[in-house]
């Protein structure tokens, strides 16, 4: 039987905590639970692994430790909007979080100029100028 995975450190702990306050100026709770991920892609076995995990505003994250210095992470909006690194597994959880919030942020600007882009049509101009007349409904 595989021996189970160590739990976060208090060092680690706050080193995502700290990290945390420097990106958004201001202390995140940060919960430890267990998440039971699948951690070899060839097998449908299930692994219990510590957890760290939060919310800002309406982005959740979670970092995964699945080994001794091992961990992974992804954030998401919804359980349609989940987003995780190019890089599999971390073996720096400083690393690991820097990364994670990196691409939140670059993913949460993106998503900003998207609902602004799309709040900015004119749609008086879509037809050449003309006015908009809905469909004529009898």
């Amino acid at each position: 039987m595989p021996r189970p995975i160590p739990a976060f450190t208090v060092r680690e702990h706050n080193l995502v905590s700290q990290t945390l306050v420097e990106r958004f100026g201001q202390p995140v709770p940060v919960q430890t639970i267990q998440a039971e991920i699948q951690l070899d892609l060839l097998k449908e076995d299930l692994t219990q692994c510590p957890t760290l995990t939060w919310k800002e505003n309406v982005c959740s994250f979670v970092i995964f430790k699945t080994g001794d210095s091992r961990f992974r992470c992804q954030f998401y909006y919804t359980d349609a909007e989940q987003f995780g690194t190019d890089e599999k597994e971390f073996d720096n959880l400083g690393n690991c979080i820097l990364k994670l919030l990196q691409l939140q942020a670059g993913h949460e600007e993106e998503r900003r100029r998207m609902h602004r882009g799309i709040n900015a049509v004119d749609f008086s101009q879509a037809n050449d100028g003309e006015e908009y007349h809905g469909p004529l409904i009898v």
